[in-house]
């Protein structure tokens, strides 16, 4: 495991692999470890640099501080790349690190390659979405706060079993590996409630000028396929990849296939 301090904080990664660096960003729950599933594939072509975001393992973060939101995790990562001092990288985020990744792609261009999206989670707004769209779920959020509310009883798994059905994948078929994932990275849920996550507009879509891939897990339910499919329909250069059988998690779901759609789009 390696480090680089950025903006105070000792950001840790693990590395494999060489080539022209991929930096991958885990989304909620997750840390470096998440991207295991391939990392092996994806090394054989490139740099594979997996980090975790502030307050992720290996910190046991106890939930206090007002430093966890999506603009500070924006900014740790733009100093991350900044201090690989390897030049333009690519960048690749699923779900919550989907989104960091685009707003990184929105303030910082100039610092990537290309750009792959997993299913980045956020809302979109009115410019985005369609006249007779219904609107998003009026629990989804509210679940988030249950999860939480379990946390600070104490009840991690119970949170855990809640945060599972926000992103349709059941309890019992999580592999026990990934549920202690969870477990160890439960209390940025805390954090999570107040993040200040903007949602996604037409004009943030149309201003990412950085080559895209958008990738969809064929069976994801929920808001996600949405709003990444009003994403790709704005973002100038992109592109979309659709994991057959394979829901939000589609790394892990067919590591194979999805390596394969990476490095066809990152030209490997």
């Amino acid at each position: 495991m390696l480090h680089h301090r950025v903006n105070g904080y000792d950001l840790a990664y693990i590395e494999l692999g060489h080539g022209v660096p991929l930096v991958c960003v885990h989304g909620t729950l997750g840390d470096f470890r998440v991207w295991s599933p391939v990392m092996g594939p994806l090394s054989q072509h490139r740099r594979v640099t997996s980090l975790s975001l502030r307050h992720f393992f290996p910190e046991h973060w106890d939930g206090i501080g007002s430093d966890y939101t999506i603009a500070q995790h924006v900014a740790d990562v733009i100093a991350f790349i900044e201090a690989l001092g390897v030049g333009p990288v690519d960048l690749m985020g699923h779900s919550r690190g989907g989104h960091i990744a685009f707003r990184v792609a929105q303030q910082r261009p100039d610092l990537l390659r290309r750009l792959i999206l997993a299913e980045p989670g956020g809302d979109i707004d009115a410019s985005l979405a369609p006249a007779d769209a219904p609107p998003p779920p009026a629990s989804f959020g509210t679940r988030y706060i249950s999860a939480a509310d379990r946390i600070r009883a104490s009840d991690i798994d119970g949170a855990l079993m809640i945060f599972s059905e926000i992103v349709g994948l059941p309890w019992a078929s999580i592999p026990a590996t990934v549920r202690q994932t969870w477990r160890d990275n439960a209390r940025t849920l805390l954090g999570q409630i107040n993040e200040q996550r903007r949602p996604f507009s037409r004009s943030d879509a149309e201003g990412i000028s950085v080559p895209t891939l958008f990738v969809l897990g064929a069976d994801t339910p929920g808001p996600l396929p949405r709003v990444l499919r009003a994403l790709a329909a704005h973002v100038p250069n992109s592109r979309t990849a659709i994991i057959p059988d394979a829901k939000h998690f589609m790394f892990e779901d067919d590591p194979v296939h999805y390596s394969a759609a990476v490095l066809k789009f990152l030209g490997a």
